[in-house]
């Protein structure tokens, strides 16, 4: 079991690859020679290169710094795809109106929407006035994933992490695809942890859930997904190979806020927290420009 983020250490301008030790981080450079310089080379380095990581960890070597004492990365910095899968709980398509097909509703992000735990996401008032958050489980592929079956696909799976799919609904409902009004900058926060595959016994038992300020807002399960994790694989695998790195951001519950009455939209000022238990709290501060 391990557990990687991107931290942006003090007096630095880039992101270091750490694994969590307790209350500390470890540069992955500190614990190997000729280190993975981001997460998304770690998992295209193959299981050997993890498995080298475990014992570097295990004997107590690489050097401890405070997590509190760096910036989030997204935990992701340049995955070779970001794929959502959108009406993936019966009850947030419902809320939409909209309707869950009989296959898969999926549309890509874009690489500029990628944000990190505790960053600050802005946007136009002139753009958008109807900016809504969206809780999600993120999966991370770990090897090449091509025409795969539903009782292997969680085989393929590196890691999971928490994805805030932060959509601006106006867009939304003017568009046939949705692929921009969830791609604005700053508008796919992931993090702040990626949690290795092993850490996660079933994907189908995590408490899912968003906050702003004291009031909980959304609070469901991924049990209560339409398609599973292993179902959403095989299925996107099919005639496409899943590259190792890419990011699959799986549907978000109900209670959005846009289906609210009255509405809870994110404002200037908003600070929102999206979580999924066992994976980590992800927390978006929010400013709107004109």
């Amino acid at each position: 079991m391990m557990r990687f983020s991107h931290l942006v250490l003090p007096g630095d301008s880039t992101p270091t690859l750490v694994v969590k030790d307790g209350e500390e981080a470890v540069p992955v450079a500190t614990l190997v020679d000729a280190a993975p310089g981001s997460l998304d080379e770690l998992v295209a380095a193959g299981p050997d290169a993890l498995d080298d990581l475990r014992e570097a960890l295990a004997a107590g070597r690489g050097r401890r710094i405070p997590v509190g004492d760096a910036a989030y990365a997204p935990a992701l910095l340049r995955p070779p795809a970001i794929m959502a899968v959108g009406l993936n709980y019966a009850a947030h398509s419902g809320e939409l109106n909209l309707k869950t097909d009989a296959t898969p509703t999926v549309f890509t992000l874009w690489p500029n929407s990628l944000a990190g735990h505790g960053g600050t996401t802005t946007w136009s008032r002139s753009l958008t006035g109807a900016v809504d958050y969206e809780a999600e489980l993120g999966v991370i592929i770990g090897r090449a994933a091509r025409g795969v079956s539903e009782d292997e696909a969680l085989d393929y799976v590196f890691g999971y992490t928490v994805v805030n799919d932060i959509s601006a609904r106006d867009i939304q409902y003017s568009e046939a695809q949705w692929s921009r009004c969830k791609s604005l900058d700053g508008f796919t926060p992931v993090g702040p942890d990626v949690v290795t595959a092993d850490e996660i016994p079933d994907p189908q038992d995590l408490h899912i859930w968003t906050r702003i300020g004291d009031e909980l807002l959304q609070d469901g399960s991924t049990g209560q997904m339409v398609r599973s994790v292993a179902t959403l694989i095989a299925h996107l695998s099919q005639g496409i190979t899943l590259l190792p790195g890419t990011l699959i951001s799986t549907g978000s519950p109900g209670g959005s806020g846009f289906s609210r009455t009255p509405q809870v939209l994110l404002q200037d000022g908003t600070t929102v927290t999206v979580g999924v238990d066992g994976i980590g709290e992800l927390t978006t501060h929010c400013r709107i420009v004109d």
